[in-house]
């Protein structure tokens, strides 16, 4: 009869297993990925990766390494800091630094301070998040104690640049009150010596030649929404006269005419409508001017999941589109055009730099609190933009305080803020802890709480997870694979055209 070798188990050995081991190195923090068949990455602390053959992370563990017969590997282990010559490295100080680094942008705390400064809309876009109202209902507009409470707190913070962001609805419904919170804000900062930068979020469908005047004056910035073509743009944009692709076509060569084609940008919208469309999307995006395009799925959040039909779909149907709206932004870049995917940007930037990045949700600890605040127009605070989307469907979790009642203190560190600081570290986090990708992604309690009903979340099932793992591994293997990908890759981090 067939004798059955023994189980091999996942248990954690005994300390003393590691201490009897013989050999010439020490294991350094380290963890890995299958890449492919035949590939895995080996990642450290501070986000260094190293492809190697399947298999070595075993042999590295189990001190199978000969430094005569895998020279070249040994030499990159000890430079990369994955293992060590001595049990303390004598560059521990630089690994310390580098990890300091990758965190610094901790230091200054929050940054990004958002004003809901009206919920009135004249567009009904099916995915919208939020409850928007008619255009004649200005009730729902952000009160003057609140916008002046707002920028008292914004400028608390301990950064000395700032980001306030208008938001609606159509914030432009509002512009008196953008003009009274920029104007109260200018005199404020400048004696506190805070450098602020002002943006708008619109649709650009009542954009006119004063308000781009007095955007031109003040350095204001525009963002918007392009969701691609019109028939995708349309369906996505509903508004009275089914022409959204229109008005913001002509809004984005009135706002460049005014401010540069620099101080526009553009955010698109997955829907399922957009998914058979890949090409199509990058395609309009290039042949408007623009040389950058993000690819966000819909956010799980508020009234956009009451529309299931157009709105609701598998996150691999969404990988699969990001993948081959990647490739043909690739091919773009081959043939000498510098056109970058803003997504993939964020992430190599992780993977291939020391710095830290900006945004929000690929950050530990998360974003929210930490690098952005919003302030709703009712004067309610919430942890972030998507939190203010869970109240808008009764579900008040993420709710901060409120600018009637709380303090600064009260906000940035009460209860509620200390409570979701438990859960805003990928480090600590079940699945994430020993996780390969940890320190190119996230976490977020906002998304596992919208979609698995804990803040913790469960990796398994995560959407979340699963896009950016995949997402992560996808760019890995591509850099691997291809020379040409790489230097294009690396372009769009110095933001320069691959030679």
């Amino acid at each position: 009869m067939e004798t059955l070798s023994p189980r091999t188990n996942r248990k954690f050995k005994d300390i003393g297993y590691y201490a009897e081991q013989q050999s010439n190195y020490f294991l350094l923090p380290f963890r890995f990925h299958r890449l492919n068949d035949d590939k895995e990455v080996l990642v450290n602390e501070v986000g260094d990766h190293l492809v190697v053959p399947l298999g070595t992370a075993g042999r590295i563990i189990q001190r199978q390494l000969s430094i005569e017969e895998d020279a070249d590997l040994y030499g990159d282990l000890v430079a990369g800091f994955f293992i060590a010559e001595q049990e303390v490295p004598a560059l521990i100080d630089v690994l310390a630094t580098r990890y300091r680094t990758k965190k610094s942008f901790l230091d200054q705390f929050t940054s990004l301070h958002l004003f809901v400064i009206t919920l009135r809309c004249e567009h009904t876009c099916h995915y919208c998040q939020v409850s928007r109202v008619t255009t004649n209902k200005d009730e729902f507009d952000m009160r003057y104690e609140h916008i002046n409470k707002g920028i008292e707190l914004m400028l608390q913070s301990p950064s000395d640049y700032l980001t306030m962001e208008f938001q609606g609805g159509e914030a432009l419904l509002a512009f008196d009150k953008i003009v009274y919170a920029i104007e109260r804000t200018k005199p404020l900062a400048a004696k506190l010596e805070k450098q602020v930068t002002y943006v708008i979020c619109t649709n650009l469908a009542v954009l006119d030649e004063d308000i781009l005047a007095y955007c031109k004056t003040n350095n204001v910035l525009l963002s918007t929404s392009l969701d691609g073509p019109g028939f995708i743009h349309n369906q996505n944009r509903r508004r009275p006269g089914n022409n959204s692709y229109e008005l913001t076509i002509k809004g984005i060569e009135l706002a460049r005419k005014w401010l540069g084609t620099g101080n526009l940008s553009a955010l698109m919208t997955t829907t399922n409508l957009s998914l058979d469309h890949p090409t199509e999307i990058v395609d309009e995006y290039f042949q408007q001017g623009f040389r950058s395009i993000f690819l966000r799925p819909v956010s799980p959040y508020g009234f956009a999941l009451k529309n299931e039909k157009k709105n609701k779909y598998e996150i691999e149907r969404f990988i699969n589109f990001y993948k081959k709206a990647l490739h043909h932004i690739l091919d773009y870049n081959k043939r000498g055009e510098f056109f970058r995917e803003e997504y993939a940007t964020i992430i190599l930037k992780k993977i291939l730099t020391p710095f830290p990045v900006g945004y929000v949700d690929l950050n530990s600890p998360a974003g929210a609190i930490t690098n952005v605040i919003l302030f709703n127009y009712d004067g309610a605070v919430y942890a972030s933009d998507e939190s203010r989307m869970l109240a808008e469907s009764g579900d008040f979790t993420f709710r901060l305080g409120h600018l009637d009642t709380d303090t600064y203190g009260d906000i940035f560190y009460g209860e509620k803020a200390q409570a979701l600081s438990e859960v805003m570290v990928n480090e600590t986090l079940p699945g994430c802890s020993e996780c390969a990708f940890q320190s190119y992604c996230g976490a977020d309690p906002v998304h596992n709480h919208a979609t698995q009903g804990s803040v913790w979340g469960y990796r398994p099932t995560s959407t979340f997870c699963q896009k950016n793992m995949e997402l992560i591994r996808y760019l890995i293997e591509l850099m691997d694979g291809d020379p040409q990908t790489r230097q294009i890759f690396e372009g769009w981090i110095s933001q320069r055209r691959a030679s």
